[in-house]
């Protein structure tokens, strides 16, 4: 599989490949939640922050990292294809850029919570809302300078 920089032409199908990951993984966002979210993702996520994309041999993104400087902003794989080391290769590459990463996760999501855990990153704090002021609290983690992967 191949990883190349997002171009803008992309977008759509991020933004869907976003949705079907959310929906899959997102148990605790309605669906009302998931639909003011979307147009939010395609049109100003997805261009704000340098996003990689793993593509599978016919061309289809499998996955999608972005990133702002050393945050990880986005992380989201095709559902039938999670647990394939996609997120860990998305990772891994971003990692040799940027250097030790830091991420915020949302705590009713335990998966995504695991991944980052099993991954090398540790807890540093917590915030009761997300970044739009929802309730959706946060667990801020960070990848130590000298995790070795």
């Amino acid at each position: 599989m191949t990883i190349r920089q997002r171009i803008p032409s992309d977008n759509l199908a991020l933004s869907e490949l976003w949705l079907r990951s959310v929906r899959a993984t997102h148990t605790f966002l309605g669906e009302a939640d998931i639909q003011a979210l979307y147009p939010q993702v395609r049109d100003l996520y997805l261009p704000a922050v340098q996003v990689w994309v793993e593509e599978n041999p016919d061309g289809r993104p499998a996955g999608f990292i972005g990133i702002d400087q050393d945050k990880v902003e986005m992380l989201f794989i095709e559902p039938e294809q999670r647990g394939q080391g996609i997120g860990t290769r998305l990772l891994d590459f971003v990692r040799q850029r940027c250097g030790p990463l830091s991420v915020d996760v949302n705590e009713q999501n335990p998966e995504a919570h695991g991944f980052y855990r099993h991954y090398g990153f540790h807890d540093t704090g917590r915030s009761e809302t997300d970044g739009q002021g929802q309730p959706f609290p946060l667990i801020h983690m960070a990848l130590a300078p000298s995790s070795n992967r």
